[in-house]
Order: C-alpha cells, then sequence, then structure tokens
C-alpha cells in the first residue's frame, strides 16, 4: 500500500469538480481522517485480491434476476407474497463458507438489503425480513457472520441507498410501477430507517469488514443523500469498516475503497465508469459469472473457467480486488498472490497445476527451476505448457510470439542465461499461464529468478475446478 495511504484524505472542490456535478450535494469543504484501525483494514482488503459476491433475496424465486419487481412492474403487494414461499433448506453457512474459503477468497459480500428492501437479516426496523416474513425464520446473516469469524474470512454487506417498496423513499428514477401513491417520500424518516438498519448490521454482526452501498444513481445528482454524516456513523460503530459505494464516480471524503462495476479499474466497457477517475483508495472490480446479479433461468452464458482466471489476473495487474460474483454455478480459483522485486527469487510450492505471473514491462526472467533445478530449454519444453497466452512476448532480441502449438519452443537460450525478455505492450503488465508436469511430483518448489530490467507485480498459483452450490 502507497504511504499516501496513511495521510489525510482530503477531496474538496477540487476532486468534486473532477467528479461530476455537484456529487449529490456533498459539501466541498470535506476532511476525512482514517483512524490507524481503517488504515490497517484497507492494506488488508488491497492484498485480498479476491472476494465473491454474492446477490441472493426472494427474488432468487422467480428466476428472472434482482431487477425484476421493476422491469416487470410487479405491485409491491403481489411481490410481498415471494416470501410466504423463501425456503432455503439446503442452506448450509459452514459448508458455504468453506467453500468460499477453500476457493482462495478472503472475503464475502452479500445483499443484507437489496432495491426491493426485503432485509435478509432479523431487522427491527421492518417486517419484511427473512425471519418476520418466511417460513424459514433463520437469521442467514447472524449465521454467516458466526461461520465467517469461526473460519476466519471477512465478511461485507451490501446495502441499497435506494427502495421501491417504502412509501418513504423519494420518488426516484425507478420503481414506478411497484403500486406506491404518486409524488411518495418521507426523506427524514427514510434516512433514519436505513441508518437504524445500519446500526443493526455494525452492531448486532461482528466485525463487519465493509458496508457496499449501491443506489444512488437513482436520484438527482443535486439530491442530498447526507452521506457525510451516515459514513461518520458507520466509522463510529466500527472504525475499521471500510465504506465503498457504486455511485460509478470517483469517490468522495468518507470512502474507503474505490468500486468498478463490471469494469476494470481505468475502462469503461460496461458503461458505468464513464468519468470515472482511478483514486489512491484500494481497488476492487465486481462482475458476474454469467449476464446478471440474480439468478435468471434464461441466463446459461457463462464465463468460462480461462475467461475467470484471466479476468481475475487483469485485475490484480491493476492492483485491484476482484470480487466474483457467485450464481448457482460456482468456479473455485485458489489464489495465492504475493509481488517481487528486481534480482529478488520468488519461491512458491508447487501443489497446484497453473502458474500465473503478472509482470510490469519489461522485465527479465533469469531462469525457472524445479526444487532448486534449473530447468534447461528441453526440460522447459516437456514440463511447461501454454494455457492462453494474448501477447506477443520477445525472445532475446527475435520479436515474435513465445508459445507455438501450445508448446513453449526450446531456443529460447541455455540454462542460466535470460531465460524471457518480456517488452512493453499497450497493456500495463504482462500475464501468462504456465502448466508444468513437474508440478505432479510430491510438493516442488518452483523458483522463479528475477533478473535486472522489471518488477514482477503478482505471480500466483491457481487451481480451478466446477462446483454447485445450492439455493443460492
Amino acid at each position: 500500500m502507497r504511504n499516501k495511504l496513511a495521510q489525510k484524505i482530503k477531496l474538496g472542490a477540487a476532486l468534486l469538480l473532477m467528479a461530476g456535478t455537484s456529487a449529490f450535494a456533498q459539501t466541498s469543504n470535506q476532511i476525512y481522517t482514517p483512524t490507524p484501525e481503517n488504515i490497517k483494514a484497507r492494506q488488508e482488503f488491497q492484498d485480498n485480491k479476491f472476494g465473491i459476491f454474492l446477490h441472493w433475496g426472494i427474488y432468487s424465486m422467480t428466476a428472472q434476476g434482482e431487477w425484476y419487481m421493476n422491469t416487470h412492474n410487479i405491485n409491491r403487494n403481489e411481490y410481498a407474497k415471494l416470501a410466504s414461499g423463501f425456503y432455503p433448506s439446503r442452506f448450509d453457512a459452514a459448508e458455504w463458507v468453506s467453500a468460499i474459503k477453500t476457493s482462495g477468497a478472503k472475503y464475502i459480500c452479500i445483499t443484507s438489503r437489496h432495491h426491493d428492501s426485503f432485509s435478509m437479516f432479523d431487522t427491527k426496523e421492518s417486517d419484511f425480513n427473512i425471519v418476520d416474513a418466511t417460513p424459514f425464520k433463520r437469521d442467514i446473516l447472524k449465521e454467516l457472520a458466526e461461520e465467517c469469524q469461526k473460519q476466519g474470512i471477512k465478511l461485507h454487506f451490501y446495502y441499497s441507498h435506494l427502495d421501491w417498496f417504502r412509501d418513504d423513499y423519494p420518488e426516484g428514477n425507478t420503481g414506478h410501477g411497484t403500486g406506491r401513491p404518486k409524488g411518495h417520500g418521507n426523506w427524514a424518516s427514510y434516512y433514519k430507517f436505513m441508518n437504524k438498519q445500519l446500526t443493526e448490521l455494525l452492531t448486532n454482526y461482528g466485525p463487519v469488514g465493509a458496508i457496499w452501498f449501491d443506489g444512488i444513481w437513482d436520484q438527482p445528482t443535486n439530491f442530498n443523500w447526507q452521506l457525510e454524516e451516515q459514513y461518520a456513523l458507520i466509522h463510529k460503530l466500527q472504525p475499521s469498516c471500510l465504506i465503498g459505494n457504486n455511485h460509478h464516480r470517483t469517490p468522495y471524503a468518507g470512502e474507503d475503497f474505490q468500486m468498478f462495476e463490471r469494469d476494470l479499474p481505468g475502462e469503461n466497457k460496461a458503461g458505468f465508469s464513464a468519468g470515472q477517475g482511478i483514486s489512491e483508495l484500494p481497488l476492487e472490480t465486481c462482475e458476474t459469472m454469467n449476464g446478471m446479479w440474480g439468478y435468471r433461468i434464461e441466463d446459461q452464458n457463462y464465463k468460462s473457467p480461462k475467461e475467470l482466471i484471466h479476468y481475475l489476473v487483469k485485475a490484480a495487474g491493476k492492483n485491484a480486488n476482484l470480487a466474483n460474483h457467485l450464481n448457482t454455478l460456482g468456479f473455485h480459483i485458489l489464489l495465492q498472490l504475493r509481488g517481487g522485486r528486481r534480482g529478488e527469487v520468488i519461491r512458491i510450492p508447487g501443489e497446484f497445476p497453473v502458474i500465473i505471473i503478472a509482470i510490469t514491462f519489461p522485465v527479465v526472467i533469469k531462469s525457472i527451476a524445479i526444487n532448486r533445478n534449473i530447468l534447461g530449454p528441453v526440460q522447459l519444453y516437456h514440463f511447461i505448457e501454454l494455457v492462453f497466452v494474448d501477447i506477443p512476448l520477445k525472445v532475446g532480441e527475435s520479436q515474435r510470439p513465445l508459445w507455438h502449438h501450445g508448446r513453449c519452443p526450446c531456443d529460447f537460450g541455455e540454462a542460466g542465461h535470460n531465460l524471457l525478455r518480456l517488452s512493453q505492450h499497450d497493456e500495463i503488465f504482462y500475464v501468462f499461464f504456465l502448466v508444468a508436469a513437474a508440478l505432479r511430483r510430491r510438493s516442488p518448489i518452483i523458483e522463479f529468478h528475477l533478473a535486472v530490467g522489471g518488477v514482477c507485480i503478482g505471480i500466483a498459483a491457481v487451481r480451478v475446478h466446477q462446483n454447485t452450490i445450492s439455493g443460492s
């Protein structure tokens, strides 16, 4: 984490101008000084690199995605009847947390209350919750929180700023067809409701890693969400709890990490990140496994393991976490990531069939050794096989693709000399995947010897397997 992380974060008028018109009516002279506990939590979050995002609620029963109530103009009274049939009999907090932890994820983010207003926890502020309104009558978030603490994994809560159900939420850009009276809204009442629920989450569920806000985009940019007071409440209740807001803008005072919805930092392929600069805060990219956040039965366009791993490493190469959305089908990715500096020997246990390297330009890998034995060209030809590569690499001074027909060529230099020289490319990092038959030996140690000329920003061991988690 850069030293700037420990300094005061000042987001004044200049940042607000960068962020766009009025930045949701936040004041221009705010100064937020994170506590030492918060700084430490940020550093840990920045190093996590991989998390699992769970969108889950009564909308799952419709099999039409989490926006079904809005897109199909479902009357709120009819929609509420879904709760009477919500009974996730196969939910097992211990099993879920164990599976997610085994995947290599360092944190779980789950929807505590989505736009439909249904609370997935036992709240006293609304009867429309999993304990009072469903036959399941169990507090899923409480069980997850206890199990996360037991198994040593962070738990984050998604929380919606907007609401399609309640009368006191001010009329916004969505939720017009859900049966509420025209002109509805009582901001003071709704703001009090949100803060009381946030107090419950931060008081009754143990240490909370982060609050993941969403929905500010539902109101005009000059709407005053009173975020400064809300953020201060969260930091008062749990100073180490991080705050992120999916407002698709450059962060402002009180926020502790910056997220990018369905995009890598600096990109805008999904259309949500236009004008969003990259801040000095820890970064997170959230992405779906198919096309929806909530379960939709028609959407079977799941990304392949290759695509998921590629995206994971690209996020790491941009120094961002990947919060990968887990739907009914899950690909567990076991990741161990660390960086290295020029002249350093990086050692990792060879327990996994795939090795990933993400490297800044330019870099020289002097040699690769297994169990302290430096591999020569012939050995490398037999032991290393390409999974995929999307960039041309440089061998010595000859510019050509390094890999042919999925095999490593044997003319890239003698053992002990520079093995690979990677030149500058449009991307800010390089990624290639190696599969080593030698890794099937018992506990081999793989060493990458880095020569002067570059910095390895990440090296990882990854195992991929398919797994289905029912009831999500």
